[in-house]
């Protein structure tokens, strides 16, 4: 074979998870589920961060001129934005909420409670179940004890939803409808503009469509978060989780205590 300029190649590291088939099937069967019975689905997940400021945006935009940045360290950011982003999967309508310190548990509750007060409480008047599809990592992850502490605390207890959590595998962020259906659309709305306020950002998120007729809500969260947070394990027995038969790991629903 003879030399011609080429990229880098990926390989398969490491083999699929043995039920991550398994796993597929049962997201489609529980989506499938809560839509006939006209519940609450939203995907949910936190976009990458992003510099606040003169600094470069990747991708192109149509303009007469380039716009001008400066070329900052990231130190130099006004704001670390933490966009955590909320797609109602039937009505096609997304809703970001942009932090401003940590991508922490507490702070993706805090989210899924201000969407349901301000927006899903009034698009599914008598809901008591809500379905959310969820990445494995993250502020969200399946494995946190914060993350479902949280959950019944802040949104179970205090809403009075049931909540079922479906998680897909590791590896298949790219199958979470946040991720296709509203990230990929913003980051496509912004490319090639430099961020160069919060406001700025929420204009642009909110200002994303699609031929499809999706519709973008944003607002931002200026509370600090602290990490390393800890949840006894006597704290995880109170908690009313019922984990599913099918990869109970990743599936499991909590629901109010009282």
């Amino acid at each position: 074979m003879g030399f011609s300029l080429r990229v880098n190649k990926k390989r398969q590291s490491g083999s699929q998870h043995a039920d991550r088939d398994t796993q597929f099937q049962y997201i489609k069967m529980m989506k499938e589920k809560f839509a006939s019975l006209g519940l609450p689905i939203i995907s949910v997940d936190t976009k990458k961060k992003e510099l606040i400021g003169d600094f470069k945006n990747d991708g192109k935009t149509w303009s007469r001129k380039a716009a001008e940045v400066d070329e900052h360290f990231a130190s130099y950011a006004k704001y670390v934005a933490v966009p955590f982003g909320i797609y109602d999967v039937n009505r096609n309508t997304g809703y970001v909420i942009v932090g401003i310190s940590h991508n922490t548990a507490e702070f993706a509750v805090n989210c899924l409670v201000t969407w349901w007060k301000n927006e899903g409480s009034e698009s599914y008047p008598g809901a008591t179940e809500i379905l959310i599809l969820a990445d494995g990592g993250g502020g969200n992850g399946y494995n946190l004890r914060t993350w479902k502490k949280d959950i019944q605390d802040k949104l179970c207890d205090h809403t009075g939803l049931s909540v079922t959590l479906v998680h897909y595998p590791t590896g298949c962020s790219k199958w979470n409808p946040v991720e296709y259906r509203l990230f990929s659309q913003i980051s496509m709305n912004w490319a090639g503009r430099p961020l160069r306020t919060l406001q700025m950002m929420l204009g642009y998120i909110r200002g994303t469509t699609t031929s499809t007729g999706l519709r973008v809500q944003a607002l931002t969260d200026e509370r600090m978060y602290e990490k390393g947070r800890k949840v006894t394990a006597r704290e995880m027995e109170q908690l009313n989780l019922r984990p599913h038969e099918v990869c109970p790991t990743w599936n499991y629903t909590l629901s109010p205590s009282h």
